[in-house]
C-alpha cells in the first residue's frame, strides 16, 4: 500500500481548527471526507500539527495510506475536486512506509500577521488582527530575542494544556514591515505549546506600544506563570506557514 504526503493550504474562517470533532466542521473532517469519496472506504490522516479556529495555513502537511494505484499527480488532482473551495492540496508526494509529519518534522514556520492601521481594512478582516495603535517595531525586536533558544514556555502555553514537558527551542522570531501598513510576525521553532506563538505575540505588542520594556519578557518566561502574560492574540492573524524536514 503506498503511503502520501499532501502539502495543504486552508482558509480557517470556517473551521473549527484541525483535528476531527463530531459533529462541527474541520479541516480534517473534510479532508477525510473527500478521501473516503475517492477511494469507497475510510482513511484516517495525520498531520504535522494542529491549527485552533480560525487559525490558517498555507504549508499545512498531512499523511494518509492509499489503497488503490494512483500516481500522485492524478492523487492530487482526485483530493482537489473533492474538496470545498477553502482548502487546497498543493502537493502529493509517495512517501517511505515509515514516513510521520508529527515526529519527523525538523521546523515548523508559522506566520502571524497584524494590520497596523488607525482605520479597518474590512477586505481582510478574517486575516490579520487590526490593531489601531503604533507599534515600536524596533521594541518588538528586542523583546523577541529574549524568546529564542531553549525556554520553558509555561508563561506561553494555554492555561489549561497537558504537556509532558513545556521546554522548548525557538530557533528565529523575524519581525517585518511589509506593505500595506500589515506586519509580519516570523516564527520558527521544530514544535509548540498550544496556543504559545498567539500568546508570544500578545506579548510582542505590549512591549510594542510601551506598555513593557523588553526586559518583560525575560521576566515572564522565568515566572513560568501565564497569569503573568498578556491576553492571546486572536487566531485569524496566525499562519502554520511551512514545515520543513
Amino acid at each position: 500500500m503506498k503511503k502520501f504526503l499532501a502539502v495543504v493550504s486552508y482558509d480557517g474562517t470556517m473551521f473549527y481548527g484541525f483535528q476531527i470533532q463530531r459533529e462541527v466542521r474541520t479541516v480534517q473532517g473534510v479532508l477525510e471526507e473527500a478521501l473516503q469519496r475517492i477511494f469507497k472506504e475510510k482513511v484516517v490522516t495525520a498531520a504535522a500539527g494542529r491549527t485552533d479556529t480560525g487559525v490558517h495555513s498555507v504549508g499545512q502537511i498531512i499523511m494518509f495510506n492509499c489503497p488503490i494505484e494512483i500516481d500522485a499527480t492524478s492523487m492530487k488532482n482526485a483530493l482537489n475536486a473533492n474538496l470545498p473551495d477553502d482548502v487546497y492540496v498543493r502537493r502529493v508526494i509517495e512517501v517511505d512506509e515509515s514516513f510521520h509529519p508529527r515526529f519527523d518534522a525538523k521546523r515548523r514556520i508559522y506566520h502571524y500577521y497584524i494590520y497596523n492601521s488607525k482605520e479597518p481594512n474590512l477586505f481582510i478582516r478574517n486575516y490579520a488582527w487590526w490593531f489601531p495603535y503604533d507599534l515600536s517595531v524596533e521594541r518588538m525586536r528586542m523583546a523577541a530575542k529574549f524568546l529564542e533558544g531553549e525556554h520553558d514556555f509555561t508563561s506561553f502555553a494555554k492555561s489549561d494544556s497537558i504537556e509532558r514537558s513545556t521546554v522548548r527551542t525557538i530557533y528565529r522570531i523575524r519581525i517585518v514591515k511589509l506593505r500595506g501598513k500589515i506586519l509580519l510576525i516570523r516564527v520558527e521553532g521544530r514544535s509548540y505549546l498550544r496556543r504559545m506563538v498567539r500568546n508570544m505575540v500578545g506579548a510582542l505588542v505590549k512591549v510594542g506600544v510601551g506598555e513593557w520594556e523588553p526586559e518583560r519578557i525575560k521576566e515572564i518566561l522565568e515566572l513560568k506563570d501565564r497569569s503573568q502574560a498578556p491576553a492571546t492574540a486572536p487566531p485569524h492573524g496566525l499562519y502554520l506557514y511551512s514545515v520543513e524536514f
